[in-house]
């Protein structure tokens, strides 16, 4: 029951990702308001990876974002560890 909690939420979140990769992709204002709660609910995800990203010598002179594809394995990581204690 909790491990099913958690990875709905985690389910969530990738969604939350996909789609704001795919908006990136789009001619979408920023400013509209369901684009806004996107990014505000993604980037403290995101923010802390790509930071980490552009810090390292491979980041640094990087055209695409990669955070997403990291987070997507960040988050399959945790979801196996969690599933490992609660089960």
């Amino acid at each position: 029951m909790a491990y099913s909690i958690v990875a709905f939420l985690f389910s969530i979140i990738e969604i939350l990702i996909l789609i704001r990769v795919f908006l990136s992709w789009l001619p979408v204002p920023k400013e509209h308001r369901l684009v806004d709660l996107l990014y505000q609910v993604t980037e403290p995800i995101l923010a802390p990876i790509r930071n980490l990203i552009q810090r390292s010598s491979f980041g640094r002179n990087m055209m695409f974002d990669f955070s997403p594809i990291i987070a997507f394995l960040l988050i399959g990581l945790l979801q196996n560890i969690i599933r490992g204690l609660l089960t």
